[in-house]
């Protein structure tokens, strides 16, 4: 990864981008692909669209997209002594946030930590308690003194950053997905760079998390010939993890092509065919009912839009510690600036029959 692309990787993970509050993440994002799109915009609620026009005289236009928001919390409540009670924003993990370092978006960031009872004072092995049964502590002493400091709707996120493991593995939470927004730049820059004929459009939709909610927006507005949601998709290469579930998937072995469900078959082969001739390993991985990505909503748009799931491989998903590896995804970059340079041969992608 060069140098620019791994700066920007790192300033999309460390930029806090809470569900229904991307838009510090997505100016971030905007900022990057600014540099050599044609065009770059943000709908209402802060979704994001930048386009390289290609040949007029193609007919081929082809969108590839991340999702920008990452899971957290919300500050719902102020007990009389100073804690914050919190609820889930997206799919929060309750075994994991008891004892970390917490960040409250109010108008000035407030740290703070989710208390957890020592295990000396704890009655044997306690079930882990739902997240609005758990509370922050901000170091104050009563309910005046925080709501100096925050007020009830306030995000909150873990205030973990990234760090580099051996080789070329990276941990960070909010991997899921600054990594697939990543991938949608790149995949715009380097077409850019080759002139591709077919129109491109990178996209980082907001509230994946929530329900594809932003994916149903820009489908809806967009309207391109075809579409490649590019997220994250569990690795099954840790000793907890069993491969019969979901995988076999392994980190540095390349990104993963969906396949059943919302995948079309003819977008299947075009990425799976530019792969070929770039000489860039991917890994497959069947999805019999849903992709559980924006693919979902993208492929119903407008009567139906082909569509496909290109996965980066990552543990611990929905943790502070997700763990991914940074070739896997210079290799989607390249896979898919391969496909969308071929997409014009491709088009249009309709049913065989």
């Amino acid at each position: 990864m060069d140098e620019a692309a791994r700066e920007f990787l790192q300033r999309l993970l460390e930029t806090p981008s809470p569900s229904g509050f991307e838009t510090a993440g997505q100016a971030v994002w905007t900022e990057y692909v600014a540099g050599f799109a044609d065009d770059v915009s943000t709908d209402a609620y802060g979704n994001a669209v930048a386009v390289h026009e290609g040949d007029p005289a193609v007919e081929a236009e082809i969108a590839v997209a991340g999702h920008a928001d990452e899971i957290g919390f919300m500050v719902r409540d102020v007990t009389d002594d100073g804690f914050l009670r919190i609820t889930a924003v997206g799919g929060s993990d309750r075994t994991v946030s008891k004892g970390q370092h917490v960040t409250v978006h109010a108008d000035e960031p407030v740290a703070g930590v989710i208390g957890q009872t020592a295990i000396h004072l704890r009655d044997g092995d306690e079930e882990y308690e739902e997240i609005d049964a758990q509370f922050v502590d901000i170091g104050v002493e009563d309910a005046d003194a925080a709501r100096e400091r925050v007020e009830i709707g306030d995000p909150v996120t873990f205030s973990s950053t990234t760090a580099e493991l051996a080789g070329d593995r990276l941990t960070a939470r909010g991997m899921d997905n600054r990594v697939g927004t990543w991938t949608a730049a790149e995949v715009l820059r380097r077409a850019a760079e080759r002139d591709a004929d077919a129109t491109v459009y990178a996209v980082a939709t907001v509230q994946e998390e929530l329900g594809l909610k932003g994916a149903r927006m820009v489908g809806y507005d967009l309207n391109p010939d075809a579409v490649v949601a590019v997220d994250v998709t569990h690795a099954t290469d840790n000793p907890d993890v069993s491969g019969t579930a979901s995988g076999p998937v392994a980190l540095g072995d390349g990104p993963v092509v969906a396949r059943g469900s919302a995948n079309h078959p003819g977008l299947v082969s075009l990425v799976r065919g530019a792969a070929d001739r770039a000489e860039v390993d991917y890994q497959l991985q069947a999805t019999g009912s849903s992709t559980g990505t924006d693919a979902d909503a993208f492929f119903t748009s407008r009567g139906g839009t082909p569509s496909l799931n290109l996965g980066l491989p990552n543990r611990y998903m929905h943790t502070p510690v997700e763990v991914i590896d940074t070739t896997d995804l210079v290799a989607a970059a390249d896979l898919l600036a391969a496909a969308v340079v071929d997409a014009p041969d491709a088009a249009p992608f309709e049913a065989t029959l």
